[in-house]
């Protein structure tokens, strides 16, 4: 299992409301289009002055997976649709481990 993390900083001009309901609401009818992901979690900041406005989990079975899903025209539309909500992207690709 391959687990994509991404930290994800609103546009400029965006409410942490209009971002919240774009990255829980708008941006979620991209990703439900991902080929091969196999699940998708999104944590919003609470804080106002937090260093990332959502932290997201997008679960692959493998790099194969993932860089497929991303090559894809609705991978393309999905990162497109991030770029455009968003003025920061980092993703750190895990391999993760649940211990309790």
């Amino acid at each position: 299992m391959l687990k994509v993390v991404s930290l994800l900083k609103r546009a400029e001009g965006l409410s942490k409301e209009e971002f919240a309901k774009w990255v829980v609401e708008d941006h979620l009818e991209f990703a439900k289009k991902l080929p091969g992901l196999r699940r998708y979690t999104v944590n919003v900041a609470v804080p106002e002055d937090a260093p990332y406005d959502a932290v997201n989990e997008l679960y692959f079975d493998d790099e194969e997976a993932r860089a497929a899903a991303f090559a894809s025209e609705d991978g393309k539309a999905a990162a497109a649709d991030a770029g455009a909500h968003t003025s920061s992207r980092v993703h750190v690709l895990t391999t993760p481990h649940e211990l309790f």
